[in-house]
């Protein structure tokens, strides 16, 4: 299912299409539609799988755009992933007149006494720090719509079990609440069945896209010293068993015989190549018989390929789903895995909706000066 065919305003699809935006992830495509008719919803969900669109989408579509009053309230175990949320929410939010703000511990205070004055709808933030703006007065609650406890088991862990239940037991008792977790154990079912009864259940499988268990990487590189920076990186990470994605056909065959050339054992792969030619390809790859596979992103849809320990993204997708189908070829199975892209000065937007459709961070490789003579 697309974004564009949920019945939302024209404003948030707007600001959803600006991130590149177009098909649901499945924990979107289940949890968006029960959000919006205003139901209680328990979403059993890792990071990376996009569970921030997921109710960041249906809040600002319900919430009242016009009024000043904080009417919905994340709370987040962290202040990173506060103010990950809140950026991914302006985001969406760009073309209404609603505003999320960030509160956690280990800035001034003032300053966010001082924002909350000015006025925004949305609060996101860790629930110590919420409960001191709570006592001073500087926060209330009255107003609230729409309750989201994002990675609720994390903070279950961290011992914020009364803090949670301080916080909504001063929230309206007729609201939305949405609760996310990876896991759901006895202490998330007893927090839901006691604030949140006849929630539904929105399960998404192992199977599906998740990238916890990635590790996530980009280099900048100017656009003529990508191959050197490549060979650079297989030494490196002492690369010996990776799929090179690449956006165009012509790109995968000159990069697979430039590897050739320079010594390393690479076949390519795409949709011009016979069946028969991509079966050879495929079982060499699988069999251990092939140690790089170089493949345009029109293959990352169909590979049935399990125990990859390196994707390297050659050139980066147009569009953000595809990176997540792309990288989706490793970590599998419980085992961890490593996925670097290149990344040219030009394409800084590309690389922030990627960040932005999972509310994922890829963090910044630098080579070793050695490799960089």
């Amino acid at each position: 299912m697309k974004f564009e065919e949920l019945p939302i305003s024209p404003e948030v699809k707007r600001g959803i299409a600006d991130l590149g935006f177009t098909e649901m992830f499945p924990i979107q495509e289940h949890a968006i539609p029960p959000l919006l008719k205003g139901r209680n919803v328990i979403g059993q969900a890792k990071t990376g799988t996009g569970k921030t669109a997921a109710f960041g989408v249906p809040m600002i579509e319900r919430l009242d755009w016009k009024a000043k009053g904080v009417q919905a309230l994340v709370l987040t175990p962290t202040r990173e992933l506060a103010l990950q949320v809140a950026e991914d929410i302006n985001s969406y939010a760009k073309y209404t007149l609603l505003r999320a703000m960030t509160i956690y511990g280990g800035v001034s205070i003032e300053r966010q006494i001082n924002e909350l004055r000015r006025g925004v709808q949305i609060v996101v933030g860790t629930p110590g720090r919420i409960i001191d703006h709570l006592k001073r007065g500087t926060l209330t609650l009255d107003g609230v719509k729409f309750v989201v406890l994002d990675e609720a088991d994390r903070m279950l862990d961290m011992g914020f079990i009364d803090d949670i239940e301080y916080i909504l037991r001063r929230t309206p008792k007729r609201k939305q609440i949405s609760l996310w977790s990876a896991t759901i154990d006895d202490r998330t079912r007893r927090l839901s069945r006691r604030y949140m009864p006849e929630a539904e259940m929105i399960l998404v499988s192992r199977d599906e896209i998740a990238v916890e268990e990635i590790d996530q990487r980009y280099i900048r590189v100017a656009p003529y010293e990508k191959f050197d920076i490549l060979l650079k990186l297989i030494d490196h990470l002492h690369i010996d068993r990776a799929i090179i994605f690449c956006r165009r056909r012509t790109t995968v065959d000159r990069l697979t015989g430039d590897l050739r050339r320079a010594g390393y054992d690479a076949a390519a792969i795409h949709g011009q190549l016979s069946q028969a030619r991509r079966e050879q390809v495929l079982n060499a790859f699988r069999e251990g018989r092939l140690s790089l596979m170089v493949a345009t992103e029109v293959a990352a849809r169909g590979l049935d390929i399990e125990d990859v320990p390196f994707i390297v993204n050659y050139d980066i997708p147009r569009d953000p789903f595809m990176y997540f189908h792309r990288i989706g070829r490793t970590a599998r199975a419980g085992k961890s895995g490593t996925a670097v892209t290149l990344v040219t000065y030009e394409e800084d937007e590309e690389l922030r909706r990627i960040m932005a459709l999972t509310g994922t961070r890829i963090r910044k490789m630098t080579l070793p000066p050695d490799f960089l003579l």
